[in-house]
C-alpha cells in the first residue's frame, strides 16, 4: 500500500512539472512564432534552474543556434555590476553615498560636481541636462567616434543642471559612466580590472566580462534590429563602439553567470545583508528606482510579490533580469531580436510559473 501511495505521488509530481513547463513552452513559443524570438528564457528556484530554454540563432551570417555556450551583450545590466561595485566601497568605508561627485573626482567640471551626490547619480537624479541621451547626439557619442573615458564626460555629461540634485528621475547612462569614473578615481585602476577583481574572479563568471568594441570574443552574439512592421524583417544595427557605454554597458554575460551574480546579491556573497537592503531601497518619489534596479510590489496573475527588475538593451540586443524578493524566484532573459516586448514576456511568463506552483 505505501508503495503504491509513493508511485501515485510520484507521478502526481511528474505530471504536474510537465503540465507547468507546457503551460511556460506555450507561452515562450507564442512570443517564438508571433514576435520572432531568439535567445534564452532561465527560470531559478533559490537558485535553482527549473526551467531553461534556448531557442533561434545567435548567429545569422553562419546559422549559429543559441546555446549554453552563447554570450550575450547584456549593456545597462552592466548598471547593477557598477552599484555593486559602489555599494562594496561603501561598506569598506571608503565612499559616502551623501558626497558630492567633485569629492571623488574632482577633476569634474560638470555644474553637478559640487551639488549631486553619489546617491543622486545611483538614482538617475543628478539634474544633469542629458546631452549623452539626447537623440541629435547620440550617434556622435556611441556609433562615430571612439571616446576616451574623460573626453566623452566632458563632451557629453558635464552640461548644466535642469533639476535639483534628487528631485527628479532622469534615466541616463552617464550617471553610471561617472560612477565608473569614481570606482577608477578610488581605486586607482581601470574599471573593468577592478570589476574582474571585486565581482567576475571571486563569483567565478567564466562567461562574463568587459568589452572593448575590437575584441575577438568566442561565442559572442550579434544583436539583429526590426526593419519595418515585420517581425522576420531583421538587419544587422549600425558599426557602434562598446566602449563608449563604459560602466553603463559594456559588458557581455549568460544567463547562468547572471544567475550566479544574482544569488551573490540576494544571498548576501558580495554585500552584507544590511547593505543588500539599502541598496533595494526604492524611491517611490523616484519612479521606484533603487540602486541599480527597481524595486516595488507587483501582483503577477494570481501571486503578489516584490518585484525587483533590471533592463538592458542596445543594437537589438535585449535583456531581462527580475528576481521575485520574497520568491526566491529569478527570471533571466536574452535575445538579439528586438521584436519582443520582453516587459510584457516576462509577466506572461511568470504568471505561467507561478500560478500552478
Amino acid at each position: 500500500m505505501k508503495t503504491c501511495l509513493l508511485i501515485v505521488a510520484f507521478v502526481f509530481v511528474n505530471a504536474f512539472a510537465y503540465s507547468q513547463k507546457t503551460r511556460l513552452d506555450k507561452v515562450i513559443d507564442s512570443c517564438i512564432t508571433t514576435r520572432n524570438f531568439n535567445g534564452v528564457v532561465l527560470i531559478a528556484k533559490n537558485g535553482k534552474v527549473d526551467y531553461l530554454k534556448y531557442t533561434g540563432l545567435a548567429n545569422r551570417h553562419y546559422d549559429i543556434k543559441f546555446s549554453p555556450k552563447t554570450r550575450f551583450q547584456i549593456f545597462s545590466i552592466t548598471k547593477a555590476f557598477t552599484a555593486v561595485l559602489i555599494m562594496q566601497l561603501y561598506e569598506a568605508g571608503k565612499l559616502n553615498l551623501d558626497s558630492t561627485i567633485s569629492t571623488y573626482y574632482p577633476e569634474y567640471r560638470g555644474e553637478a560636481a559640487h551639488k549631486a551626490t553619489i546617491r543622486n547619480l545611483l538614482t538617475y537624479s543628478s539634474g544633469r541636462d542629458l546631452k549623452e541621451m539626447d537623440l541629435n547626439f547620440i550617434h556622435e557619442a556611441y556609433d562615430q567616434n571612439l571616446w576616451p573615458v574623460d573626453s566623452f564626460i566632458n563632451r557629453y555629461c558635464s552640461e548644466k543642471l535642469i533639476d535639483t540634485p534628487g528631485t527628479k528621475f532622469n534615466y541616463s547612462n552617464g550617471d553610471y559612466i561617472l560612477l565608473g569614473r569614481i570606482i577608477e578615481k578610488i581605486y586607482k585602476k581601470p574599471f573593468e580590472d577592478v570589476l574582474r577583481e571585486k565581482i567576475i574572479n571571486p563569483l567565478k563568471l567564466a562567461n562574463t566580462n568587459y568589452l572593448h568594441h575590437q575584441d575577438i570574443v568566442a561565442n559572442l552574439n550579434e544583436g539583429y534590429q526590426n526593419k519595418g512592421e515585420y517581425v522576420d524583417s531583421l538587419i544587422m544595427p549600425t558599426l557602434h563602439y562598446m566602449d563608449n557605454h563604459f560602466s553603463a554597458g559594456a559588458m557581455y554575460s549568460d544567463a547562468h553567470d547572471l544567475l550566479t551574480f544574482d544569488q551573490a546579491i540576494f544571498n548576501h556573497t558580495l554585500l552584507k545583508k544590511s547593505t543588500v537592503d539599502l541598496m533595494l531601497t526604492a524611491y517611490p518619489k523616484l519612479g521606484d528606482v533603487a540602486f541599480g534596479f527597481w524595486v516595488y510590489p507587483l501582483k503577477i496573475g494570481k501571486t503578489n510579490t516584490l518585484f525587483a527588475e533590471r533592463q538592458g538593451g542596445g543594437y537589438g540586443n535585449e535583456s531581462n533580469w527580475v528576481h521575485l524578493i520574497d520568491k526566491g524566484v529569478t527570471l533571466i532573459i536574452l535575445s538579439n531580436t528586438e521584436t519582443v516586448n520582453l516587459n510584457k514576456m516576462r509577466l506572461d511568463v511568470l504568471a505561467a510559473y507561478l500560478d500552478n506552483k
